[in-house]
């Protein structure tokens, strides 16, 4: 079907063009046709990778390229058992990284919201409820306060008919929806005579014709956009394919010298030869790292779920610490998404209101005290009005723990006003009312009180102030347009109430009852306010050099007052969406910086600007609750989508769901995310001397010509033992004090610092040196091959132990207060004691790895060495310190 602008055709126009009728609705065979040709009413469901390419998809690493070489290269050879271990080395590193994508998968399944299931149509001339998959194009849909839309559809009826559309929109006001034709050059959230799948109806009643189903909507449309968005990939990817090329390149290079030089220059043969050069590349291949770095990961994650964020990939757990820019939505992130009566303006003062959100938890005040309904009787009477005249419900969700409102926002916000007062507020009994209507913009309501009626009327303030004229031609109007401006000037909608009181006679009332007798009250400044913990988690991301943007659907001046609330500058003002649409890409990257406060935005606007902010180097992060977040929070480094209000199209966009949609949360996650990546830095500072150490000895043996120190099989006993003990400590260290005051690291940052270059070679060549000169102490004794073996698995592993405790603090001393703060670090270092001495005292071990049992006096050699080693890097660490203070 071709694109129309429905919103400019009229009801006739529009059932002309889907050959329907509003009477009697399609028949019933006509929509099964209609289902062939359209199809069903589904989002598509995004393509899945099947298990085993996610299984396979694990091993695609350069580094498990290359032990996938040497488990060839020693098969060829013969020597399965070597093949063997290597092969279930490799596999043990896939099978954790498989279960830990599997799980994130499975915990955001568990949030997922649907969409409408069924609807209310005519068909043949009949009222039914079908399922909503099964709608389609031409059918009459039928609308009722509390539905959530299925379809798009030109209304055709609308009585009072209020919709909440800011999971399409962003904006948080109700729409007032109409049935007349409008002009063609105007945005989605004003094109009022048509309602959108995936928003839902507040007030009121209504029902229209289906113009698009599924993909089709504009729900669809922006659903399908996403897939065209280029998803970027993380820091840490791009960092550790680096690292590993680099390794590989280092490791091929150094094999083949090593061969060469042993083959020409030193009597080996080629099998032993070639074995030895296995045992180089295999000591100097950090095979425990993918393995540890996905536990730290995983670690991350469940510390995140803990903390109420699900992350969807072990990546982006990473990727929240390098953050430098948080792109926030206003509407249900930054704010509550719950309207909520922030002043009481009477005639000489102005009350504050406090608390936020439908919860009645707040107080009325003037000038920090309390201000009492039982005091002032215009407070009251406004009060009273606000529950009176009022069509929507407040109630205590048990299921979800929260306070929500049935009807619209406004309304819902002028019932929680009332609970707020000191003295209770109940609605009067309702004998006759004017509903509201967008082309009045008011309603009015009669209720009997003491020996009188009474009508109580609330609505646009303007509307209001010309009634009041009306009825008293000395009415301050332009006292109570300041009085309004200055609300407004606050980012609050504006709400007018007055009263008008009759005899027991008057039964009924019509609009000719307007403009007589009112008596004007006050008004009401309501707003979508910050959420307490969203100021304070603005003001700590920007001590911890995080800038924070608000991008929204709201007007500017909303959005400004907003920003200035949450403590984000708004010093240059609001950069509107029709402003960005005239820029071009170079030009939006050069101003984006400027600004803080981005208004009136489109989906386009979002993306654009996400994008500019990443041609600048800064790591994005983008959050939002929308259909209209989706594309910018797929194009963002990190996508963070709302777990409550979120759309089910945000949340697959989406790196990261939070449960509680609360942007404090975010902050949390960033910290983690910083501690995490500390930690990483941390492991690779502490496993990679280990591979040095071993890739030095082996090297020097082979230059020199000695026997080689250890075998293949017990180097990767050394690797990976070092790895599931003493290096899952270092997951476990707390983050730094120190970590949220830097600012946050360039993009461009590699994965080690020429310091942390520094300390591998020193430490390696500590380590590595200590080891070969006792390597050719005992080689020149009377010392077995199966001793030898022993000794120096055993000295390379315990030094290695010290050196963790080194590494637990980056540059500032070990031995400090916090030493005994990770219990992890000691539970590991006494369980890598008893693996050491089961490799060494345990018969079948004896034979599987070729060591032998050794005295006890001969552990003192190892953890000797071990201690120097410590106070060695500690001794650095003071120098590095001094020389780092003085730059």
């Amino acid at each position: 079907m071709e694109e129309r602008q429905w919103h400019t055709l009229s009801i006739h126009e529009t059932e002309d063009h889907l050959d329907t009728d509003i009477d009697q609705g399609l028949r019933e065979e006509t929509a099964k046709e209609r289902i062939e040709q359209h199809g069903k009413n589904v989002l598509p469901e995004p393509k899945k990778d099947p298990k085993w390419l996610k299984f396979v998809r694990q091993f695609n690493d350069v580094l498990i390229y290359v032990l996938l070489a040497a488990a060839v290269i020693t098969a060829v050879l013969g020597y399965w058992y070597d093949t063997i271990v290597i092969a279930l080395v490799v596999l043990i590193i896939g099978i954790i990284g498989y279960l830990q994508e599997n799980k994130a998968e499975q915990a955001l399944e568990g949030i997922k919201n649907m969409l409408s299931p069924s609807a209310l149509v005519r068909r043949d001339g009949k009222r039914k409820e079908i399922e909503a998959e099964y709608l389609v194009p031409g059918d009459i849909v039928y609308l009722k306060p509390g539905d959530k839309i299925p379809v798009d559809l030109r209304l055709i009826t609308a009585e009072n008919m209020k919709v909440e559309e800011s999971a399409l929109t962003g904006e948080a006001i109700t729409v007032d929806k109409t049935l007349d034709p409008l002009e063609e050059k105007i945005g989605l959230g004003d094109r009022t005579n048509l309602a959108f799948s995936g928003t839902s109806v507040a007030a009121g009643t209504g029902s229209g014709i289906v113009i698009a189903t599924g993909s089709k909507t504009e729900l669809g449309k922006i659903n399908a956009s996403i897939a065209e968005v280029e998803k970027v990939q993380t820091p840490l990817i791009q960092q550790t394919q680096r690292f590993g090329k680099t390794v590989a390149s280092v490791i091929a290079g150094v094999a083949v010298f090593a061969f060469i030089f042993g083959y020409f220059l030193r009597d080996y043969e080629t099998a032993e030869l070639l074995l030895a050069v296995i045992g180089l590349a295999v000591a100097v291949i950090p095979e425990g790292l993918p393995a540890i770095i996905s536990i730290i990961l995983a670690l991350g994650v469940r510390q995140m779920a803990d903390n109420k964020a699900i992350v969807k990939n072990l990546p982006s757990v990473e990727t929240l610490g390098a953050v430098s820019v948080i792109c926030s939505d206003k509407t249900g992130t930054l704010t509550k998404n719950e309207m909520t009566a922030q002043n009481i303006q009477l005639a000489d003062r102005t009350l504050r209101v406090t608390g936020s959100g439908y919860a009645p938890e707040g107080r009325i005040e003037f000038e920090n005290d309390v201000y009492s309904n039982k005091q002032d009787e215009i407070l009251n009477e406004i009060l009273l009005a606000g529950v009176t005249c009022n069509d929507s419900d407040l109630f205590f969700d048990e299921e979800s723990k929260q306070w929500m409102i049935t009807g619209d926002p406004t309304e819902g916000c002028l019932l929680t006003l009332g609970e707020k007062a000191e003295e209770s507020i109940r609605p009067l009994r309702v004998i006759s009312k004017i509903p509201f209507d967008s082309a009045h913009k008011y309603m009015a309501t009669l209720s009997p009180r003491d020996e009188a009626h009474v009508m109580y009327l609330k609505g646009a303030p303007d509307r209001l102030f010309s009634m009041a004229e009306a009825s008293d031609s000395n009415f301050p109007t332009e006292m109570w347009e300041e009085k309004m401006t200055d609300l407004a000037k606050k980012g609050q909608r504006v709400i007018g109430v007055a009263k008008r009181t009759f005899n027991t006679s008057k039964e009924k009332i019509d609009h000719d009852d307007l403009y007589e007798g009112i008596e004007f009250l006050g008004l009401i400044g309501i707003m979508d306010p910050p959420r307490p913990e969203a100021i304070e988690a603005v003001n700590e991301c920007q001590s911890a050099g995080i800038q924070v943007k608000m991008i929204t659907g709201d007007h500017k001046e909303t959005a400004i007052a907003i920003g200035n609330e949450l403590g984000i500058s708004t010093e240059a003002g609001a950069l509107q969406g029709t402003e960005i649409d005239d820029l071009t890409d170079e030009e939006l990257a050069d101003v984006v910086g400027q600004y803080n406060i981005f208004a009136r935005t489109s989906p386009e606007n979002k993306t654009r600007l996400v994008k500019a902010l990443q041609t600048q180097d800064h790591i994005v992060a983008m959050t939002g609750d929308g259909v209209n977040d989706a594309p910018a929070l797929r194009r963002a480094d990190i996508g963070v989508a709302m777990g409550i209000k979120g759309t089910e199209v945000s949340k697959e966009a989406a790196e990261m769901v939070l449960v509680d949609d609360n942007f404090n949360t975010i902050f949390k996650a960033v910290k983690e995310g910083r501690r995490v990546y500390d930690n990483l830095k941390k492991t690779i500072l502490f496993i990679l001397p280990t591979n040095g150490a071993q890739g030095f000895v082996l090297l020097m043996s082979i230059f020199l010509g000695t026997q080689l120190p250890l075998t293949a099989l017990q180097i990767l006993w050394v690797n990976m033992v070092v790895a599931i003990t003493l290096s899952f400590a270092i997951a476990f260290e707390p983050l730094e004090p120190s970590t949220m005051k830097r600012a946050p690291r360039p993009k461009k940052t590699p994965l080690l610092s020429r310091y942390y270059i520094f300390r591998i070679l020193l430490v390696s060549l500590i380590i590595g040196g200590g080891t070969l000169v006792y390597n050719l102490y005992m080689n020149a004794g009377d010392y077995s091959v199966e001793y030898i073996h022993t000794m120096t698995l055993n000295t390379i592993v315990i030094a290695q132990m010290f050196h963790l405790f080194n590494v637990r603090v980056e540059t500032e001393p070990a031995l400090n207060r916090s030493f005994f703060e990770n219990p992890i670090a000691f539970y590991v270092s006494g369980a890598l004691i008893v693996l050491q001495l089961f490799i060494t005292y345990v018969p079948f071990m004896n034979t599987a790895f070729g060591t032998t049992p050794i005295a006890a006096s001969d552990w003192i050699i190892p953890f000797v060495f071990g201690i120097a080693v410590f106070f060695i890097i500690e001794l650095e660490k003071l120098i590095s310190r001094n020389v780092m203070k003085r730059k």
